[in-house]
């Protein structure tokens, strides 16, 4: 069988495992609220640069790119939840986005544009999905969760009948 010629890719922060247990509880305590279909713990992360189905062939590219990054670590407080109705995504949001935050992000997109790789050029609004088919009802009070954010990943999903699944290509550590 032939490899794959493309991968649905990302760059994202991933939470280490004690801030992967309060993100989960949290989104037990929004699921008893608003319902819908949980995200699997393992798969909790916050998506820093979209890039979607992206020739395997650049993947060495991109590790490359990813290790230019000169960005500082950051904190996340999350303290607020929310959902699109549009998608019917339920979300954890922080309370602010650190500056650090966005040169990471900005500074990736910049990267990227310069490589000639595509990306999704929305507006960046960051949020971790907890919730999908569900519906905001009422406010949900939750301790707020503190995230030291120490590095960045790539990632690569694939779909299947137990719902996406994800795998890291690469790591990268943020400046003390």
């Amino acid at each position: 069988m032939m490899p794959p010629t493309h991968q649905r890719l990302f760059f994202a922060i991933w939470p280490p495992e004690d801030i992967r247990r309060e993100l989960w509880q949290v989104g037990g305590k929004l699921h008893q609220v608003w319902s819908g279909r949980r995200v699997k713990p393992d798969t909790l992360h916050m998506t820093l640069v979209f890039l979607g189905d992206t020739e395997t062939a650049r993947i060495e590219d991109l590790r490359s790119l990813a290790s230019t990054m000169d960005t500082r670590r950051f904190s996340l407080n999350f303290k607020q939840a929310a959902c699109w109705r549009h998608n019917k995504v339920g979300f954890l949001s922080p309370d602010e986005s650190p500056p650090a935050l966005l040169q990471l992000v900005y500074g990736l997109e910049d990267k990227l544009e310069e490589a000639g790789i595509a990306f999704d050029e929305r507006p960046y609004k960051p949020h971790l999905t907890v919730l999908r088919n569900t519906r905001c009802t009422t406010q949900v009070p939750f301790e707020p969760i503190h995230w030291k954010v120490d590095e960045f990943v790539l990632a690569t999903s694939s779909n299947s009948d137990h719902g996406p699944s994800y795998d890291l290509l690469g790591r990268w550590p943020l400046k003390p």
